[in-house]
């Protein structure tokens, strides 16, 4: 079984996957293209590294029973894609509680509100595959419980039942 959680920055996949009761081995790709220098270089418009996707891809082609958290996570095979949604005002504050400045925080809004991640997940997997939860008013630990439900089978696919769109 291979699970993806995927999201726009802000959406709450590192702190959720943090709290994951499950057998599946637990990566947090972001970490991953650090520790492994999967990088080819730094986009200085966002102040952040640019990810070899060949590079992670092939690296997470010898795992299996593997779960597997980055906004990027969507890019690679999976059996179920969990996408973690939340209001583009909450991706907002909470980019900005970690330190992002306001055109990087309202870039990712943006994306948010026009379901960039969601649109790429299901153009990848198909609509079959994949599972929306939205975050905005819970608590990791209940978005870690959703994200349990789908490893286990105990949910149905979701795409396309959370909108912000009316933000824009």
């Amino acid at each position: 079984m291979r699970v993806a959680v995927t999201g726009t920055p802000g959406t709450g996949k590192t702190t959720a996957t943090d709290r994951l009761t499950t057998d599946l081995e637990v990566c947090h790709l972001n970490e991953v293209i650090k520790d492994e220098g999967f990088s080819t270089g730094v986009d200085e418009d966002r102040g952040s590294l640019v990810a070899d996707l060949d590079a992670l891809a092939e690296w997470l082609s010898d795992r299996e029973d593997v779960l597997f958290e980055s906004h990027l996570a969507h890019h690679f095979d999976a059996d179920r894609v969990v996408v973690l949604r939340a209001h583009p005002d909450t991706v907002v504050e909470r980019l900005r509680e970690r330190g992002d400045d306001d055109a990087k925080a309202y870039e990712n809004a943006e994306s948010e509100a026009l379901d960039v991640v969601l649109s790429e997940a299901v153009e990848e997997h198909g609509v079959e595959s994949v599972y929306e939860v939205d975050t905005t008013e819970r608590d990791p630990d209940a978005v870690a419980a959703e994200i349990e439900a789908v490893v286990a089978g105990e949910r149905e696919p979701s795409a396309g039942t959370v909108s912000y769109i009316d933000w824009l």
